[in-house]
């Protein structure tokens, strides 16, 4: 089926018995047993599956081509990756990348025993010369968070197969209406549920995907489990909710984007635009041959710095200064002073996600606080 259909009708089914359309939210914590000690209906208790869960689970599989297991955050998602290898195993990290993962790599898992590189994934030959001997994972992040670096999928995968390391693609920006990782031989991919899947900034969910069932699969769900960071009944039955509507918002999104990076293009007040839409951007052909579109997600350099950037941010009418991303609403944001201390991210730069607005009001918007 279209991804248009399987968003509306994966995992889901009339309600028996009362014939409802929208599925009820199952709050029970615990499930019967026959007399016999067996758990007929498959479910046990709330940290091992709930029908809530199990629902979002199918229709996150099938929107991705794989097998999904879902987490309580996009961060409990990640973690469950990197914890599915064993210490003194090595891991290759964009240089740009999520704020969030390269905190876990840094200040948890070196000292649980990883061992952690950080490379320009676009630069294929210093990839090439960062895979070592005891490589097993290659994070990827495509397009990038804050700098919108798109990474060719299929390059890296072929360099890591051939080094036997798995490949693990953060698909939260792209999602899978834009770009579905294992169609181009990644072995599992992560999302923020919190974000685009979700869609209306109303709740925090992850999902690991794996491309099928095999140890890495098991290995994710073991980790759910035991580790117990796992989505209420409620955060599932919102996501799910949300991505019925997920094909649409992200195209107009993208859209919209598009228009946007366009127009700050030629503002005299900015110093460059990050954005794979635009043909002057350094991977655009890579974006173009792997994803269907280019997202509702820029960023954007202004020419005076720091405090430059933050006076942008603060004359803003229209767009709200917040963190997050991927909901109905416009949102700026000067991601350097969120990150704090060792971030990478350009002081003058400001992140956008593009919501569902009339794109001239959001264009007029950043063109009065532009100045």
């Amino acid at each position: 089926m279209h991804i248009e259909t399987l968003a509306i009708h994966a995992g889901l089914a009339v309600e028996a018995g009362t014939g409802a359309l929208a599925p009820s939210i199952h709050l029970s914590t615990t499930f019967e047993r026959d007399s016999d000690g067996s758990y007929p209906r498959g479910f046990i208790y709330a940290r091992t599956d709930n029908p809530n869960r199990q629902s979002l689970e199918a229709c996150l599989s099938a929107l991705e081509g794989g097998q999904a297991v879902a987490f309580a955050s996009g961060s409990a998602a990640s973690m469950a990756v990197f914890q599915s290898l064993n210490p003194g195993e090595h891991v290759l990290c964009p240089q740009d990348a999520y704020y969030g993962t390269s905190k876990q790599l840094r200040e948890l898992l070196l000292r649980w025993g990883l061992e952690v590189s950080f490379v320009d994934m676009t630069d294929l030959s210093a990839l090439e010369r960062s895979i070592q001997k005891n490589t097993k994972l290659l994070w990827i992040e495509t397009p990038s968070n804050p700098l919108l670096k798109v990474v060719d999928l299929r390059a890296v995968v072929d360099l890591a197969h051939s080094a036997g390391a798995r490949v693990a693609c953060d698909n939260t920006w792209a999602t899978p209406i834009l770009q579905r990782p294992i169609e181009w031989g990644a072995d599992c991919v992560v999302h923020a549920t919190t974000k685009y899947l979700g869609g209306h900034s109303d709740v925090s969910g992850g999902v690991v995907i794996t491309a099928s069932e095999d140890d890495l699969f098991q290995r994710i769900r073991a980790l759910q489990t035991a580790g117990g960071a796992v989505p209420s009944p409620f955060d599932c039955w919102l996501v799910r909710r949300g991505i019925k509507t997920l094909p649409f918002r992200v195209r107009i999104q993208s859209e919209q984007a598009l228009r946007v990076a366009e127009v700050l293009r030629t503002h005299p007040s900015v110093a460059a635009v990050h954005y794979p839409g635009l043909s002057v951007h350094p991977s655009h052909e890579v974006a173009a041959r792997q994803m269907k579109a280019y997202g509702g997600m820029l960023s954007f350099q202004v020419h005076g710095g720091a405090e430059k950037a933050m006076s942008v941010a603060a004359k803003v009418n229209l767009f709200t200064r917040a963190t997050s991303l991927g909901g109905l609403e416009s949102l700026i944001e000067h991601r350097a002073s969120i990150e704090g201390e060792g971030t990478r991210t350009p002081p003058d730069l400001l992140r956008v996600s593009i919501g569902l607005e009339h794109v001239e009001d959001l264009i007029e918007d950043l063109d009065q606080a532009l100045g």
